[in-house]
């Protein structure tokens, strides 16, 4: 690739707003790609904008980076996500999104009523032991 056609770590770095170790490590996920010259420097094509971009904005809403390179690894010959490709994503997204939304509702209804009775105790609160999903790990610190 010429030059002008690649950035630097610093380049993308700079562009896409990640740190260089985070697109370190998304390299080493496989969430994006680079070449190296031939003094082992990484290259990125500018593609790589496009996926950092996607990368971020999918990690904004909730989602896990297994589930990030799920969704890039259906992407044919590694190519940057288009708007079609966002658009599809998202929509076998929203499900997963909605359900999380709801909990954080639950969550958040649950915490005015904890913070009116102060309890704060593992056996009865709901926030710490919802359901009483302890009981069946026995007595004792539990979530230590």
């Amino acid at each position: 690739m010429p030059p002008a056609a690649t950035l630097t770590i610093g380049e993308l770095a700079a562009r896409s707003g990640a740190a260089p170790s985070a697109l370190r490590y998304y390299e080493s996920r496989g969430l994006i790609s680079s070449e190296r010259t031939a003094g082992n420097q990484r290259r990125y094509p500018r593609a790589m904008l496009r996926r950092v971009a996607f990368v971020r904005t999918a990690q904004r809403v909730g989602l896990s980076l297994d589930e990030i390179a799920e969704a890039l690894a259906g992407l044919p010959g590694g190519r940057a996500p288009a708007r079609a490709d966002w658009a599809r994503l998202s929509a076998t997204w929203r499900p997963r999104l909605d359900a999380q939304i709801a909990r954080l509702e639950r969550l958040r209804d649950k915490l005015d009523g904890c913070i009116g009775c102060g309890c704060l105790s593992l056996d009865r609160c709901a926030l710490s032991n919802p359901d009483d999903e302890a009981a069946v790990r026995g007595p004792g610190a539990v979530f230590l």
